[in-house]
């Protein structure tokens, strides 16, 4: 069984959708992957190319033309609770002058608007005019999704500012995100922009211009995601030169103590041993004597490295 199966006349009003379909208008006819029925309903009404891209368990975004009509992928953020946002789920579609074929694996809150309005009569009033509509609902929650995460880099980028703050504990999964988020958007935008630009005669020239504008909301959208992910690299990469930094500072004093206390240990374990023959022993100031000449020795030491320019 269909989830919902429409009707849908040029003024926009829907009636429960009839098998010859209506007179005037386009049916709209949307399916869930796993209906068992659905196989046999495609393959009574849908070609065969179409319906097996219908079928197909895994989509990229794609528009190609097939006879007189079109097949569409499309991709939107997933909103569902049970997986996140950068989770992005598909619907495919045929689409015909007197016939729309949907199929999700998931549900997609843009198609359920677009029923609503079918159920109060403001459905939208041709086949490439639903296509629209379901192309700009999926593309404004991609937008929102991409803002709310460009305000979140841009706090990021504000950390870098503070020598002291630490590398984001969020700044893999952002990046992660941006990486999956762009990964099917740059599809998307070729597939809307292959969308403008087929010759079928369902695109219309108010349509073809509508797209356009949508065509352009996607490579804006991919232009900032690709920003965005070198804008946290940018950050990783402050981050690990700080760190680089303060690693390299701590070695150098390390170095610097090593170099004035090495013949200080060199000296004492050299009057540790216990043998004779060692000058001192029975001398009462010899111990006073050699406190003295270490410290000669280490400030002579500071002195050298000093003139040498090494701290």
């Amino acid at each position: 069984m269909p989830v919902c199966a429409f009707d849908i006349a040029p003024d926009g009003t829907a009636r429960p959708a009839s098998e010859n379909g209506p007179a005037e208008g386009y049916a709209w006819w949307h399916f869930d992957l796993s209906d068992p029925e659905l196989p046999g309903w495609l393959a009574a009404r849908v070609p065969a190319i179409p319906a097996a891209a219908l079928m197909a368990p895994e989509t990229r975004p794609r528009c190609d033309r097939y006879g007189d009509g079109l097949m569409l992928n499309f991709r939107g953020v997933n909103l569902n609770a049970d997986g996140p946002a950068d989770q992005m789920v598909a619907v495919r579609m045929w689409v015909t002058q007197r016939l729309i074929v949907t199929v999700r694996m998931r549900k997609i809150f843009a198609l359920d608007a677009i029923r609503q309005e079918a159920v109060t009569g403001t459905a939208p009033a041709s086949p490439i005019a639903f296509v629209h509509d379901l192309a700009q609902r999926l593309m404004t929650r991609v937008q929102d999704t991409v803002f709310d995460l460009s305000h979140r880099v841009d706090d990021m980028e504000d950390s870098v500012h503070d020598d002291d703050a630490p590398l984001p504990e969020d700044l893999a999964e952002e990046q992660r995100m941006a990486i999956r988020l762009r990964r099917y958007l740059a599809p998307q935008r070729d597939a809307l922009i292959a969308l403008v630009g087929t010759d079928s005669e369902l695109v219309t020239s108010d349509a073809r211009a509508r797209l356009r504008e949508l065509g352009n909301l996607a490579k804006l959208t991919v232009e900032e995601l690709e920003a965005m992910v070198g804008r946290m690299d940018a950050v990783q990469d402050h981050h690990a030169a700080q760190a680089d930094l303060v690693h390299s500072r701590n070695g150098y004093i390390l170095s610097i103590v090593a170099a004035v206390f090495l013949p200080l240990g060199f000296i004492t374990g050299l009057f540790g041993v216990n043998v004779a023959g060692m000058p001192g022993v029975d001398t009462p100031w010899a111990f006073a004597a050699l406190c003295i000449g270490l410290v000669v020795l280490t400030v002579a030491a500071i002195w050298i490295l000093r003139k040498l320019k090494w701290i």
